[in-house]
This record gives C-alpha cells, sequence and structure tokens, in this order.
C-alpha cells in the first residue's frame, strides 16, 4: 500500500514529536542532575574532615539546599517546571546574644546530637514519623530532667507560616514519637521540626529567627538545654531546597471538552464522576482515592477553576474539565499516569467530549506517550533527589 503525502507528513510529525521529547527529557536531567550534585556535596565538619556515615566508610551527601517564592506548579501537558546537612549544631542556642536563662543548664555526657548523627538513628522515608534534618530546621532540647508533653503547650500550639513538629524520645536510645496535646509518657529528649519550604516558597530568615526565639522562650521553663544550626545557614539551606523542588515538581493535566463547544450539565458529570470512583472532597474537587493506601492518585476539576459544590453542580453546567496527577504525591507516578489515562478516556467518551491539549488541540495517542516519557523522568530525578515520589517526604515538599 502506498502512503499518501498526508500519511507521510503525519508520520514524520510523529517521529519529529517522540525525538523532541526524549532531547528534553535529556536536557532536564542533565540541568536538574547537575542542581543534584550541587545540592547533596559531600560537607566538611569544623575539623576540614568529611563526616562519614557510623559504622561506613562512605561520605554522606549534603543537601545544601536553596527559592523561587514557591515550587512550580505546571497544570497542563507536563513541564517540569535530602541528605544529611552541614551545619553541626555544638553550641547551646542562643538568639542573637540573647539570654535563654540555661546558663546553669549542663549537656548530658553523651555530647551534642548533629545532624549526621540524628540522620545515622532514623529509619527509612515512609516507616514511621520522625524528625527528617533534610528538609526540616531541626532544633533539640535536652531537660534536665524527663517531661511531659504538657510543658511544650505553647510549643505545640505556635503557628509560624510553616508546619511545625515536636517529637520525643526517652533517650538517644530510643524511636522517636510524635508529641502532641495528648501524648502519654515522658520525654528526656526533644526535636522541633520546622518545614524548610514546601509550594508556597520557603522558610524566611525571619520565619526562622521566629522558631529560635520560640525555643528560646520554651527551653528556661522546663528547663533545657537546645541545640541550633545558624538562622543564615538555615535560611540558605531552605532557599536552595526550595529552588530543587521547583525544578522538580510536575502536574500533569488532561482537558476534557466538547468538540462542539457546548456544555456538560453538572448532574450529568457528577454521575460520570461517581461512577467512575470519583468522590466529590471538601476542597471543591472530585477525588479518585486509592482503596489500599487511603491516598488520593488523582482528581478531577473544573476547566474554569471555579470550585465544584453539590448545589453547582445541581444547577449549572461546566465548559470542561480537567485530570490532574500531582506527580510528586503519588507513589509509582508512571503507573498513576496509565490510570489517570484511561479514566480521561473512558470518561471523554461517556460524555461526548475529547481530550485536548492546553491549546485545545486533540490529544493524540503519541502525545500521550509524550507525556508519560516526560513523568517517568521527572520520577527518576526525585528518586535521585531522595526525594521518593509519594512518600511523606514528598508529601511534606510538594504541600500548599
Amino acid at each position: 500500500m502506498r502512503l499518501t503525502t498526508l500519511q507521510t507528513g503525519l508520520i514524520i510529525a510523529g517521529v519529529l514529536l517522540v525525538a523532541g521529547v526524549l532531547v528534553y527529557n535529556w536536557w532536564q536531567e542533565r540541568r536538574v542532575r547537575r542542581r543534584i550534585e550541587g545540592a547533596f556535596r559531600p560537607q566538611a565538619d569544623s575539623s576540614g574532615a568529611r563526616s562519614a556515615t557510623r559504622g561506613d566508610s562512605r561520605v554522606e551527601p549534603t543537601l545544601g539546599v536553596a527559592a523561587s517564592g514557591g515550587h512550580a506548579t505546571d497544570v497542563g501537558n507536563a513541564v517540569p517546571d535530602e541528605a544529611p546537612f552541614g551545619v553541626p549544631m555544638d553550641e547551646v542556642g542562643t538568639l542573637d546574644g540573647a539570654d535563654t536563662g540555661m546558663q546553669d543548664a549542663v549537656l548530658p555526657p553523651t555530647g551534642p546530637v548533629t545532624r549526621s548523627a540524628m540522620a545515622d538513628s532514623m529509619p527509612p522515608q515512609g516507616t514511621q514519623p520522625q524528625p527528617d534534618p533534610e528538609i526540616e530546621c531541626v532544633v533539640t532540647l535536652q531537660p534536665v530532667r524527663p517531661i511531659v508533653a504538657g510543658a511544650l503547650a505553647a510549643g505545640l500550639h505556635a503557628r509560624l507560616g510553616k508546619p511545625l513538629r515536636w517529637f520525643g524520645r526517652r533517650d538517644r536510645d530510643a524511636p522517636w514519637q510524635r508529641i502532641t496535646g495528648e501524648a502519654p509518657g515522658e520525654f528526656g529528649e526533644v526535636a522541633a521540626c520546622l518545614l524548610l519550604a514546601d509550594r508556597n516558597g520557603a522558610a524566611g530568615r525571619a520565619q526562622i529567627e521566629t522558631f529560635h526565639r520560640l525555643i528560646a522562650e520554651i527551653a528556661p521553663t522546663l528547663p533545657a538545654a537546645w541545640l541550633a544550626a545558624p538562622v543564615d545557614e538555615e535560611a540558605l539551606r531552605a532557599e536552595e531546597l526550595d529552588r530543587l523542588c521547583a525544578e522538580l515538581d510536575m502536574q500533569i493535566g488532561l482537558t476534557i471538552q466538547k468538540p462542539d463547544g457546548t456544555t456538560i450539565p453538572g448532574t450529568r458529570l457528577r454521575g460520570v464522576a461517581e461512577a467512575a470512583g470519583f468522590r466529590l472532597a471538601p476542597s471543591g474537587r472530585f477525588e479518585w482515592v486509592q482503596e489500599e493506601t487511603g491516598a488520593v492518585l488523582y482528581s478531577l476539576q473544573n476547566a474554569r477553576g471555579d470550585p465544584f459544590s453539590a448545589e453547582s453542580l445541581r444547577i449549572a453546567a461546566v465548559p470542561g474539565v480537567v485530570l490532574v496527577l500531582d506527580v510528586p504525591r503519588v507513589g509509582d507516578p508512571p503507573k498513576a499516569f496509565d490510570q489517570l489515562k484511561l479514566a480521561a478516556k473512558r470518561m471523554a467518551h461517556t460524555l461526548g467530549g475529547e481530550l485536548v491539549d492546553d491549546n485545545q488541540r486533540p490529544l493524540t495517542d503519541t502525545a500521550l506517550a509524550a507525556i508519560r516519557s516526560q513523568v517517568v523522568g521527572a520520577s527518576e530525578l526525585l528518586v535521585r533527589a531522595q526525594i521518593e515520589p509519594g512518600s511523606p517526604r514528598a508529601h511534606k515538599l510538594f504541600s500548599a
């Protein structure tokens, strides 16, 4: 069978599109790898020697992490726009020379807990809640006597503009336990953890100063000695972490709309969405929740950006909907994209619509394959950056 000029042109265009995606992924990978290599470089300690993990000669990478006023979150057809720690916390903390009231407090004989020492005792990502010094500003308090959770009430209720978590353990050999107002038991060591970056941007110097000031106010009441890295270095780490995450952030959006430009009745949309397994969430979007984990795999949003509600769906119609995959926040993003694509195709068929890109052009299987290739590349880069997709670390960094 002889090919027509049109068929030949379409084949060439498809080949060029795939080649273009491969070249783009190669360039993106090189660019992000350079940033990861710069962020995870070995860190010298005060003696000039590089730190290694306990019982291992391997040099630990360092997240010299830094911001861009929020990570890139490109909802469209896929444009992708941690590591022990560099600063040994070897001094009893003070804030700009302020008196902490702890001149008589003495650190335990075991000595200060550095970030590297804390990291050595950490279970892998996702095993249990714990301090994460790679992405949090961690300040340790060592009370003279064990304390109960109620002694930290002021800290537990503090609002600093970034998530703040508190952990405690009986001694340095015990596992960390998340501290809430009702946490039972006594704690011989406490860790206060301020997230350094999320999709709202990096923690600023003022926020970190306020965090240290909060610790300086709480410590004398326990009483406890406390350890903290310098504010400027933590602020720089936050900025570098935010820039790294901006490079790795990706959201995929597949739009469904009617080819003739007509709208989709809200009642019809809700029926089709719920039949496909979506449930309307308080956030104003439909969510598809994975039964095994309870995690949101992808969501269905109004193409106009307005939130859905039971009332609006009952009385109004929408010009289109967007199925969104938040790549860093799901485990196995390529598999999740395959499920998203299948759900989008089925829904488009049921609604009498079609899948289109941001420029209202129909999405072909070739274009969808190209998008999947970008998802694969973004997932691999996240893993290399020690941010496992779908892990608690990823959920903290890629939250708004």
